[in-house]
């Protein structure tokens, strides 16, 4: 059957099967998945760490820079941090444990997404100040409610995800996250020390204890083997003058964030429309990590989970204007440590979710976890990307090369999704639309691939097997004889049969073999290039026979 048939038969990207012990039923007689598995309160709070400490600062990183482009002062600028933390954890609450309808109930860290920030900084341009943020708002609160109406009819596009386009996928999130990495390993830009020996050696540092306490004969210790990375790296930093907890005893401690604190919402057609572009990408790139969550968890996806995540992603983004925050989207470096800690439980993301509500709710704790120097997390995460490309090219390893099609919609897809990340100005000149969705790697890879494999796969009028130039030459047949004559370690050596020892084997007519091992074996023919003139010279004269191929020639 064909792969794109047996997926609309199965609804499911799934490209494994789940292991027995995770499919056995419970008491209740109801099947189990890897990601219901309950680890208790405490490991489910200390591996939740982790996952807030991978992407704590991704999550700051974006009210940061639309609160300086809105010139907001310290203390508005704080609101949107606050306002990040608390929505991004009760939107991984929702997304991870799930109510009828909303929620994937994967492991799914959700954040502020990233591919809004060009759009709302047009706006910002535009409109400045406070007023530009509330415009900023109603936008998002629009665009992010017609995506939640769109959810089910956009989660239909789960069976155009065969391996060979989500293999691209996850390994385009995690090259395209490594960039990321890097820059935090050099430190903060407007830091002296920026590439500094000392940063990046605190990164290597991190990353090497990373590896040795994985290596650990410790299940437990290996599993937390980043957030006690962390921990290390940050008291190193400490000694060595590389972090310093000074702020932290400044500004509140506790904090509700205030509903409509810059004003009620804007609403302006030509921003609505801008950030409809950018929930279409969310919702492209939230569909690509759940499909990379369950490769890596093992675990069944189909597009009614797809249509729960969604709708949980539209409504996250929907009620954030109104708690002073952006869109939602998962967080693809939180994959790359379900990936390295085998732990799949959405229970523990859930805890996750519970600290980022904590940590919205006391600022003081915010600027704790804000204290740790990004060269301790840059060690960390090149460890975590680098292993969510790694699930990306295990998944690209089951694929189907032989026909050549799926090896351009690799390669064509890959190369889409690397241009923003080597150029990132390569799309300067183009309209703003267009650089929202291309600019973004993952999206530009995820389209391109789901496209060309409709193109390749599915669409199969005036396909051939061997239609593609990348596709392997056609199969070679041999008479029996012939292979019934070599023996073990014959090889062709540029155009010569040559044996095991390294002697060439002579090459002569059918019809003449047996005359030449006659002559060979009464000791009238003793050397290899004898027999070829020999037989040669036969071939001039018009022996039988003699209108087949050259005997000089080689094989």
């Amino acid at each position: 059957m064909h792969p794109a048939q047996r997926l609309k038969n199965e609804g499911s990207i799934a490209v494994k099967r789940l292991p027995k012990t995770s499919t056995a039923p419970d008491a209740a007689g109801a099947p189990r998945r890897p990601e219901d598995a309950y680890l208790g309160v405490g490991k489910s709070l200390a591996y939740g760490l982790q996952h807030v400490l991978t992407m704590y600062g991704g999550v700051i990183a974006v009210p940061l820079i639309i609160g300086n482009a809105a010139g907001l002062d310290a203390t508005a600028t704080g609101i949107l941090v606050a306002a990040a933390l608390f929505t991004g954890g009760l939107a991984t609450i929702l997304q991870s444990v799930g109510v009828p309808f909303l929620g994937a109930q994967l492991p799914l860290v959700q954040g502020v997404s990233f591919a809004g920030v060009a759009t709302m900084l047009t706006i910002l341009q535009g409109t400045p100040g406070e007023e530009g943020l509330r415009v900023v708002f109603g936008a998002i609160l629009v665009a992010s409610a017609l995506g939640f109406v769109l959810a089910p009819f956009f989660a239909k596009i789960i069976r155009f995800f065969p391996p060979v386009v989500s293999g691209v996928v996850i390994t385009t999130i995690g090259v395209t996250l490594m960039p990321v990495a890097a820059g935090w390993a050099l430190g903060p830009q407007d830091s002296p020390e920026h590439g500094s020996v000392g940063n990046i050696g605190l990164a290597a540092f991190t990353l090497l204890v990373v590896l040795l306490l994985s290596k650990v004969g410790s299940a437990a210790i290996s599993r937390l083997s980043i957030l006690l990375a962390i921990v290390i790296g940050t008291v190193v930093a400490a000694v060595t003058g590389q972090a310093s907890f000074s702020g932290v005893g400044e500004g509140p401690v506790v904090g509700f964030p205030t509903p409509f604190a810059f004003g009620t919402p804007l609403f302006v057609a030509s921003a609505v429309l801008g950030m409809f572009v950018v929930i279409i990408v969310t919702m492209t790139e939230t569909t690509a990590d759940i499909v990379a969550v369950g490769e890596v968890a093992e675990t069944r996806v189909d597009s009614k989970r797809i249509a729960n995540g969604l709708r949980a992603d539209m409504l996250s983004s929907t009620v954030s204007p109104v708690f002073n925050s952006f869109t939602q989207t998962a967080f693809a470096q939180n994959v790359g440590l379900v990936a390295i800690t085998g732990i799949r439980s959405r229970f523990v993301v859930a805890g996750a979710g519970v600290i980022m509500v904590v940590l919205g709710l006391l600022p003081v704790l915010g600027r704790v976890v804000a204290a740790v120097p990004s060269p301790v997390l840059g060690g960390a995460g090149i460890v975590l990307f680098g292993t969510v490309a790694a699930s990306g090219i295990r998944t690209l390893g089951g694929v189907d090369y032989r026909s050549g099609l799926n090896l351009v919609v690799v390669a064509v897809a890959m190369a889409m999704g690397l241009i923003p990340v080597v150029s990132p100005g390569f799309y300067e000149q183009f309209p703003a639309w267009t650089q929202v969705v291309l600019g973004s790697g993952i999206s530009a890879a995820a389209l391109t691939a789901v496209l060309l494999n409709i193109l390749f796969n599915e669409i199969t009028w005036g396909s051939r097997p061997d239609s593609s130039v990348f596709a392997a030459a056609p199969p070679r047949v041999l008479p029996r004889s012939f292979v019934q004559g070599l023996e073990e370690g014959d090889t062709v050596v540029g155009g010569r049969l040559v044996a095991g020892d390294g002697q060439e084997v002579a090459v002569v007519e059918d019809h003449l073999v047996e005359d030449a091992r006659r002559r060979v074996e009464s000791g009238e023919l003793t050397e290899t290039g004898q027999i070829h003139r020999v037989y040669a010279q036969d071939e001039h004269r018009g022996e039988p026979g003699a209108e087949g191929t050259r005997h000089d020639e080689r094989p």
